[in-house]
């Protein structure tokens, strides 16, 4: 027998024995594998056995599409279509326009209470036949509520007696990335850019597709696909006709196009001296401009702006505020009904505290903007930090729609190499109450429109994705952007509730693995503030490339670019006076926020530091000194790390070995990065404050010029990776 035919029988036995192949994370939290509990796969069985669609769409046959997947790989059976209905296991889907079938149950109400983007997932009967339907006022409902019913079965929820009415609580549910026409990626860690601009338009790769499906499952409407640091070049024919490709993937799936702009784009390509927002050449300039982008994408939905910050440019360039730039550009949308997303993300160098800047630039320009614009306000007042306090532009802006900016990919939590599970952190933003207008008002309310009366409100999600089999890099950076996207339809919704969905969508039901994985995912977020930045303590990351520690770090161009000017630690107390007697940034929230905040014995301690300056030997709620309760809390993070570590271990034969092994080794890389990040800060903050390390923890392995040495030489984890060369920040 040949080698070759000696191949192709044993590549037949293991095929005929069902070994799976290895499991590289690529279908994320759409896996469709079928369902282990046989009773529970044959009740679905039973229930789901016939399609029944009336009407064809790009949107409907996309809808169709994925539930010949899913429920051919969930059910282990071909899914059956029929034009009629059959004596049992009917699935009717569609609005009362396209399908007969769902006009006569008379929804016409209750579609109108969930809106066009909203669904109904029902058991009913029809023409005394029973059937499970998907009804929505459009198609794009249609296939939220598809998504939504295939969650369920993934996820083991029964559905007798079905009856499930959701609608999204946010309008614009979007995700930036920050992908750069040369494919690098700035702040991502998960491969190239997606978007292989050699190739298109002419070859539309796979992925695209399956990268429309996972945002849609999750109600996604919105995508921006480059960098906030805009290349102008992304307005050029040349770019707009591979963009219009992009745009039509993505259309059947409910998301739209928006484009980051750069606002010196009029200079940029030669046609003007000038980008003056006042100047009447470089208003006819933008409208010719969207003219050209609407003959590409006709649906095409607005531009993104990063302006007069770090470096970009902007209206302040001409004496001219953020309302006059942003209107102008709204006002070149406006016939083709686009929207401007204007960054809030902005601080001088000459300001006494960055944390003020974006509230104190923005709120006397509250009601100047077009209904048209929406600023995009990060959920601090400082950028992305494992911990900040609610920025008090969320109840602040009463006149001026306004987005919530969170971020995904793990640019200040440790990359690619680190396990951080998000939702605890956007949880605690979106449940924060601003007291705006009295209690209750949280920020998520602030953004479900039901504290002020916005035209426009959204949440947009950092989330930079790579050509990574994964996409992600670290295999639970999936989780976060998962949680972002059913937190932007629902912000009512839990993180622990949500880790449960997305643990057994992407790994399993066992609860042997459940239990354990969901206590890691719990305390990941606050492991890593705790070996990084507890009590409030913020940014003592080594600049450019935010990966490790450089307490120490207290020179550069920019005083705020630098760690000394955060925690300002001193032989008699560490942390930024934000009260009366320092920058008074307290001042910027409402009451009771603000005496809470200004109050050094009642402000909760994990954000003490960032408001007060206080001696090391204050007693804390523990009994124990300042000092030794932030000791304490860097080598509790260790310790997190290690238990999370032991807690994988239990799940070691539950899943898949590839990604076990892949995770393990990560989890080894992080206690390795935990260790060295809690040794530095703490010999570093042991010489300023002349206190010694307690003699109950294991001491240092080396001296601090030891860890300050690693800033220049370790901590770049790869230094071709575009996040490690690049010195722009965002």
């Amino acid at each position: 027998m040949s080698r070759f035919f000696a191949f192709l029988l044993t590549f037949a036995l293991i095929s005929g024995s069902g070994l799976a192949l290895a499991e590289d994370g690529y279908r994320m939290w759409l896996r469709y594998d079928p369902i282990e509990n046989t009773s529970l796969r044959n009740d679905y069985r039973s229930q789901l056995r016939h399609l029944v669609v009336d009407s064809q769409s790009p949107t409907i046959d996309a809808a169709v599409k994925e539930l010949r997947m899913g429920l051919g790989g969930l059910l282990d059976r071909e899914l059956a279509e029929r034009d009629n209905l059959a004596r049992r296991g009917n699935l009717v889907i569609g609005t009362p326009e396209s399908s007969e079938l769902i006009a006569s149950l008379d929804l016409e109400d209750r579609l109108a209470q969930v809106g066009p983007e909203g669904f109904i997932l029902e058991e009913t009967r029809i023409n005394r036949r029973p059937a499970t339907i998907v009804a929505a006022q459009s198609d794009v409902g249609v296939l939220y509520g598809v998504y939504h019913l295939l969650r369920l079965l993934q996820t083991g929820e029964t559905i007798d007696g079905l009856n499930v009415s959701s609608a999204p609580k946010v309008q614009h549910r979007m995700v930036n990335h920050w992908d750069n026409l040369d494919r690098l990626v700035e702040r991502g860690y998960a491969g190239l850019s997606l978007w292989d601009w050699g190739s298109l338009p002419n070859h539309r790769d796979p992925r695209y597709t399956d990268y429309a499906r996972m945002n849609a499952s999750l109600g996604i409407n919105a995508t921006v696909i480059n960098n906030v640091n805009a290349d102008p070049r992304i307005l050029s024919d040349q770019f707009l006709e591979k963009v219009a490709v992009l745009a039509d993937t993505f259309r059947p799936y409910g998301i739209k196009m928006y484009l980051s702009i750069n606002f010196d784009s009029p200079r940029a390509f030669g046609d003007l001296d000038t980008a003056d927002p006042l100047d009447p050449g470089v208003r006819q300039w933008w409208k010719d401009r969207a003219e050209k982008v609407y003959e590409y994408i006709p649906d095409f939905g607005g531009f993104l702006v990063k302006a007069d910050s770090e470096g970009q440019p902007g209206p302040h360039g001409y004496g001219r505020t953020h309302a006059d730039g942003a209107n102008m550009l709204a006002e070149a949308l406006e016939p083709f009904g686009g929207l401007v997303f204007w960054r809030a993300f902005v601080y001088d160098p000459e300001q006494e505290d960055r944390f003020r800047e974006a509230y104190d630039e923005f709120m006397p320009l509250d009601g100047k903007f077009k209904d048209s614009v929406i600023l995009q306000i990060k959920n601090g007042p400082i950028d992305f930090q494992p911990r900040e306090p609610f920025s008090p532009l969320f109840g602040g802006l009463k006149d001026t729609n306004i987005m919530l900016e969170l971020q995904v990919t793990q640019e200040y939590f440790g990359f690619s190499y680190h396990l951080a599970y998000q939702g605890p952190l956007f949880e605690e933003v979106l449940q924060a109450d601003t007291y705006a207008k009295g209690e209750g008002s949280t920020v998520g309310r602030i953004l479900g429109n039901e504290v002020f009366e916005y035209k426009h409100t959204g949440m947009a999600g950092v989330i930079n994705p790579g050509t990574d089999r994964n996409w992600t890099g670290h295999p639970f950076v999936q989780s976060s952007w998962y949680v972002y996207g059913r937190m932007a339809w629902d912000y009512e919704l839990t993180s622990e509730q949500i880790a449960d969905e997305w643990m057994r969508m992407t790994f399993s039901h066992d609860r042997r693995f459940l239990d354990p994985v969901g206590e890691i995912m719990e305390i990941s977020r606050e492991a890593g503030v705790n070996y990084r930045n507890p009590l409030g303590l913020t940014h003592l990351y080594a600049q450019g490339h935010h990966y490790g520690p450089a307490p120490w770090y207290a020179e550069a161009d920019r005083l705020d670019w630098t760690a000394a000017y955060y925690h300002r630690a001193s032989e008699t107390g560490i942390g930024f006076d934000r009260t009366e007697t320092g920058s008074n940034a307290v001042e910027q929230y409402h009451e009771p926020v603000r005496e809470l905040f200004a109050d050094l014995d009642r402000v909760p301690e994990d954000f003490m530091l960032w408001f007060h300056h206080v001696d090391w030997d204050h007693e804390m709620e523990s009994g124990r000194t300042l000092w030794e309760e932030l000791v304490h809390k860097y080598y509790k993070g260790v310790e997190q790390v290690e238990a999370m570590q032991r807690k994988w271990d239990q799940v070691e034969g539950l899943i898949d070995q590839q990604r076990f092994e892949h995770v393990k080794a990560l989890l080894e890389i992080q206690l390795r990065d935990a260790i060295r990040w809690r040794d530095s800060c703490v010999l570093y903050f042991s010489s300023v404050s002349g206190r010694p390390i307690p003699e109950q923890y294991p001491q240092p392995e080396h001296d601090l010029e030891h860890y300050k040495k690693l800033e220049r030489t370790f901590y770049v984890p790869d230094p071709w990776h575009p996040a490690s060369r690049s010195r722009a920040l965002n």
